[in-house]
């Protein structure tokens, strides 16, 4: 599915501003703010916390001016079900919240004409949704005790209250949270592109065409260099054009150049920028143009005050400004896809993309072979779809901290044919990972077996807290086994919970200081291991969960606060990546003492 775009022959018509909304079973409508998650904007307590459906609603015209055209009405992201009525009838049904849907409009309402819109976002979370949810009703966080008779009282009284938690540590924020537009296009039209770069700069190209007379429609490709020059071309719907003298996608601080695809079809035009770069596994090295590529950057969540995970512009911005101010070079999209519009960003600030389904909180227990499988594997196909021509995105993770020891060879058995999945669907063949939590690890099957292996570990917080001489000691030991497995490892999440301002002369936990020393911590057990190809901090920046007695307004591991001002270990990172940004700028043949890599 292409982003929408305006150009000569295709336009778009943002539905973006102030729509009704209630909560089903209400009488009168109130003011919502779309796009945005709703959750924190009414002090009303069903805002943060009620479970079931909402109903957003506004009126909408389709200009006079698009008669003739292919007209289409485009959801970035409605979490995490959603159905769209018309004028009383039912065009569209969705399911799940990080993904586009579009439905088409023609024959249902014309140019000219006004329709009332009206839209139903289901925030329910179960073991058939992703992310899961816990439907028993217990807490995700916190110390219930089964055998207590009044517990078990209390979880009956939630769920008659219609409680719905969720099995993942960060808030279930919902609602129409990305972009609602109207889309006009010719009838004949460009429904997909796919490109396949090389460094020799030859591309392959694919590209589906749509409509009555997509059969006979002329197609030419044109590659423009970012002074808007045509470098090369090609005619047909599918094959490859050269371009001269390439010049790469680098990451920062390299330079991230641009070309454009042009595509002609009929009368349809759409204009695709894409970088020339290959990525590729060898050894325990992640080769990126070739060269040893090293990631370190923290890890981020959509989230934002007023906002919640609503699509934020301004905030994305700042965010990746505030990344090349750490001199982080790439993020893990934990744990969801982002707004396609984050993509196109990094694609032109030069941030790498470990791109992400929201299969995070399959914990112990959880049934695999569950009917939940199909589902996972077209979220997977869906999330490749839309995010495969991005040169930011350099690997692909099927998901987040499962339980993969518990039962390993029925873990193998759910995850390998994912694996398999996403090497067949992406174009580019990509590496592919799965994020694995602190566990057994010798008891694993499935992440051992992945092209790169990701490990969440926290030795130092949550297991062995406060001791950081034992957290590098339990550390090393781990590090010595993932030695012996000859795969590239990336320390994809590791941080300690710290409430900014709060200091002491000697480091202990949630003081700045300490969360300073964890890191130096674990990064002097990296600094050892030329496998380890990456590190991943946990979190970017303080964000909004579920209440509970962990967490005091939300967890705090983020090296910014909510607001975005640098806590100590932000000021750490600073000059640990500026100094390997430095040793090896210009010379990748000399990375830093105790690397492989840059």
């Amino acid at each position: 599915m292409l982003y929408p775009q305006n150009n000569a022959r295709r336009q778009t018509l943002d539905l973006g501003g102030l729509w009704d909304f209630r909560f089903q079973g209400d009488e009168a409508w109130q003011v919502i703010a779309v796009p945005a998650s709703y959750n924190d904007q009414s002090p009303d307590p069903r805002f943060r916390n009620r479970a079931g459906v909402v109903e957003y609603r506004r009126r909408i015209t389709v200009p006079a001016a698009w008669t003739g055209q292919r007209i289409c009405l485009r959801f970035d992201g409605v979490a995490h079900e959603a159905r769209v009525r018309l004028n009383g009838r039912e065009i569209a049904a969705h399911r799940g919240g990080f993904l586009p849907f579009e439905v088409e409009l023609n024959g249902l309402l014309a140019p000219g004409e006004t329709g009332v819109l009206e839209v139903e976002a289901d925030n329910r979370i179960n073991h058939s949704t992703l992310p899961i949810g816990v439907e028993e009703g217990t807490a995700f966080f916190g110390s219930d005790n089964p055998g207590i008779p009044s517990v078990e009282a209390g979880k009956r009284f939630q769920r008659e209250r219609g409680i719905n938690l969720p099995n993942f540590d960060f808030f279930n924020y919902t609602g129409i949270q990305r972009p609602v537009r109207l889309l006009a296009m010719p009838e004949t039209h460009i429904r997909d592109l796919s490109l396949v770069p090389s460094l020799s700069g030859e591309v392959r190209y694919r590209v589906e065409v749509a409509g009555e007379d997509a059969a006979r429609a002329k197609v030419r490709i044109e590659a423009l260099d970012a002074e808007g020059r045509q470098v090369a071309g090609a005619e047909g719907a599918e094959g490859c054009f050269v371009i001269p003298s390439p010049r790469l996608w680098e990451p920062r601080p390299g330079t991230p150049y641009l070309y454009t695809a042009r595509v002609t079809a009929g009368e349809d035009v759409y204009e695709l920028p894409f970088g020339i770069r290959e990525v590729r596994v060898e050894g325990t090295q992640f080769l990126l143009n070739g060269r040893p590529f090293h990631f370190h950057g923290p890890c981020r969540h959509e989230d934002s005050p007023f906002h919640g995970r609503g699509l934020d512009p301004c905030l994305n911005v700042t965010d990746i400004h505030l990344y090349s101010w750490l001199h982080a070079n790439c993020f893990r999209t934990s744990h969801y896809p982002y707004a396609e519009e984050m993509y196109q960003l990094c694609d032109r600030e030069g941030i790498v993309i470990v791109d992400e389904t929201p299969a995070v909180g399959m914990s112990a227990g959880e049934p695999y072979g569950w009917d939940l499988a199909e589902y996972h594997r077209q979220v997977l196909r869906d999330m490749i779809a839309r995010d495969r021509n991005h040169p930011c995105v350099v690997m692909w993770s099927l998901g987040n901290e499962p339980d993969t020891v518990t039962r390993p060879d029925a873990a193998y058995d759910y995850w390998r044919p994912l694996y398999d999945l996403a090497h067949e669907a992406d174009p580019q063949n990509r590496p592919v990972t799965l994020v694995g939590c602190q566990n057994r690890y010798d008891l694993d099957r499935i992440i051992p077996s992945m092209d790169v292996v990701l490990i969440n570990r926290y030795y130092g917080w949550y297991n062995l807290s406060g001791d950081l001489e034992a957290a590098r000691y339990a550390f090393r030991l781990e590090l010595d086994w993932w030695a012996e497995r000859g795969k590239p490892v990336i320390l994809s999440e590791y941080g300690a919970d710290t409430v900014a301002g709060l200091h002491g002369a000697v480091p202990e936990m949630f003081t700045e200081e300490y969360q300073v020393a964890f890191y130096e911590a674990m990064s002097e057990c990296l600094d050892e291991r030329p496998f380890v190809i990456g590190e991943m901090p946990w979190n970017f920046a303080d964000f909004a969960t579920c209440q509970g007695p962990m967490r005091v307004g939300g967890n705090r591991k983020g090296l910014f606060t909510r607001d975005r001002r640098p806590k100590m270990a932000a000021h750490y990172f600073r000059e640990r990546w500026g100094r390997m940004e430095r040793e090896c700028d210009g010379e990748a043949d000399r990375p830093p003492e105790g690397r492989t890599s840059c």
